[in-house]
């Protein structure tokens, strides 16, 4: 049996323990039918056999980024105002006044993301009239880079429905000046939908930019070598974009859904059991609707994630205020009773380590009736975690989704400072005592609030615990929590690719797997670690075809 496709002359790392090593490989089918030397693929070319000289590149299997929000991130990338959340208040505020500029009269715009560290700073009349003044009258609607916050103007609200008198939503707080108590548009975690479904009832999002959106987002991740991915949050318009995709057959990637248990506050439409009914309408060669998600609560920089210690005094919460969850513990563990009889396996965020303890101690009770299973349940994001509970991951079964890639200093953990102070705030990602524990490590990007989905800075952050912009220059995060290369390409290939159910299809450079590869223009494990970061993908395979190839600059 001759080959299709026979890659040669290359340094292709397969990710396989046995045979970590190769310099050739051959494609049938869309299959890895063999792998070795030059000489191993002889009897394999035939007539009508591809043979790709690598000319000495590194080729690994392609990136499975176990969270990321496919729709939200192509649309942010064709239709939204993007910035990085390191600018200012004034920073923001002239880009907001530009695009007013451009913008028909009355039409929303829409932009990602502010720096969670500008919380107290937009939240006062000051900062309010400053936006409504930059806004040309137009409503704005801004996300922050946690995607649970948003900043809007007086017309948003006005759109909205929201007035002065407004009573803060369940799970949620309208911002108001602490000296006047007034309004400053800043909406905390269920706030948020409020605008956000305003906006899309007016219009600001169409069917038509939702499949435009989600084919722009797979370029972008065949662009970084990602052949696989997670949606963590997949609604009916996200699985039909998803479904219709690979009907064409223009789904590049393999895609795994984690359907809402309750309706998210930044999509909208049915959630928990109706959506589980439809889901295998939606189920596709490439689409497997096998997973749900949870929120159990929000993030430390708003003081909206649980922790077992309180946060730092404030006049709005007070002295030992320590946060909540959104769902109790009696629900959580019907749920994920529920789904298991389903056969669904479940992703549950958790930022505060209180909702790590809570999540991993409803997993335990729902061993404990229904026994083992095959299923894979995901805590994400393992950022915060008790000590006692990091071996509970492994003995559970429970993988631990590192995302979004902030395994070093940010604006992220500057918010999470004034929040909780700096010596919590930096036992950020226990990711070497998850490892050494044995914990099933999987690695995602959370794209979009992570602005785009490039792997190679979170490989880097993992192994240096450092920036890989270079801000924040000589500082590390919790040193002590690097990893190796090595187990940081297997986070983000076999170890993702096991977390959402395709380990024995894809993740590694195995015979009989999907050939999902990547030449790469660096060979990784030979550049030092602080350049890992600027690795370019030149080409990427799925299932043995060409779905990107880099531009010569």
């Amino acid at each position: 049996m001759s080959a299709q496709t026979v890659f040669t002359n290359g340094r292709i790392y397969t990710v396989s323990r046995k045979q970590p090593w190769v310099t050739a490989l051959a494609v049938r089918d869309g299959k890895i039918l063999a792998r070795g030397n030059a000489h191993d693929m002889d009897e394999l070319i035939g007539a009508h056999t591809k043979v790709v000289d690598l000319g000495g590149k590194m080729v690994m299997p392609g990136i499975v980024d176990v969270h990321n929000h496919i729709l939200l991130g192509g649309l942010s990338e064709l239709f939204e105002l993007r910035f990085p959340g390191t600018l200012t208040r004034t920073e923001i505020l002239d880009l907001v006044s530009a695009a007013a500029a451009k913008t028909e009269e009355g039409q929303w715009i829409i932009g990602t993301q502010w720096g969670a560290d500008l919380n107290g700073i937009l939240n006062s009349d000051e900062s309010l009239a400053l936006l409504d003044a930059a806004s040309g009258g137009n409503p704005v609607l801004l996300r922050d880079e946690t995607f649970h916050n948003r900043w809007v103007n007086s017309a948003a609200m006005a759109v909205a429905g929201i007035t002065q008198d407004a009573a803060d939503p369940e799970q949620g707080a309208f911002g108001r000046d602490p000296k006047s108590g007034r309004l400053t548009g800043l909406m905390i975690e269920a706030a948020s939908g409020i605008v956000e479904r305003a906006a899309l009832e007016q219009g600001a999002v169409s069917a038509e930019m939702n499949i435009a959106a989600v084919k722009k987002a797979i370029n972008t991740l065949s662009a970084f070598g990602v052949t696989a991915f997670m949606d963590a949050a997949s609604m009916q318009n996200v699985m039909q974009a998803l479904a219709g995709l690979d009907d064409e057959g223009g789904l590049t990637a393999w895609a795994v859904c984690a359907m809402p248990a309750v309706e998210p506050t930044f999509l909208f439409g049915i959630a928990g059991d109706a959506l589980f009914a439809e889901r295998e309408q939606y189920r596709r060669d490439h689409v497997h609707p096998d997973f749900v998600k949870f929120f159990l609560d929000g993030v430390p920089g708003a003081k909206t994630a649980a922790f077992h210690e309180s946060y730092l005094e404030d006049p709005i919460h007070g002295c030992c205020f320590r946060g909540e969850t959104m769902m109790t513990y009696p629900d959580l563990i019907r749920w994920l009773g529920k789904c298991e009889k389903l056969g669904l396996a479940v992703k549950i965020h958790c930022a505060g380590d209180a909702a790590v303890s809570q999540a991993l101690d409803a997993v335990d009770v729902v061993r404990s009736f229904n026994g083992p299973t095959d299923l894979i349940h995901h805590i994400a994001h393992a950022s915060y975690i008790r000590p006692d509970d990091i071996e509970r991951f492994a003995q559970l079964g429970v993988a631990a989704d590192l995302s979004p890639m902030i395994w070093y200093p940010t604006t992220f953990l500057e918010a999470h400072k004034e929040a909780m102070g700096e010596a919590r705030a930096e036992r950020f990602w226990p990711n070497k005592d998850l490892q050494n524990a044995k914990a099933l490590m999987a690695g995602g990007s959370d794209w979009p609030v992570i602005p785009n989905p490039n792997p190679w800075n979170g490989i880097e952050g993992l192994v240096t615990r450092q920036n890989p912009a270079g801000a924040f220059a000589d500082k590390a995060l919790w040193p002590e929590q690097a990893v190796d290369l090595a187990s940081a390409v297997e986070i983000f290939t076999i170890n993702s690719a096991r977390a959402i159910g395709l380990g024995d299809d894809v993740g590694s450079l195995d015979v009989g797997k999907s050939a999902d590869l990547i030449v790469l223009n660096q060979n990784i494990f030979e550049v030092p670690v602080d350049t890992i970061s600027d690795t370019k993908v030149e080409e990427t395979y799925f299932e043995g075809s060409s779905v990107f190839t880099r531009s010569a600059p």
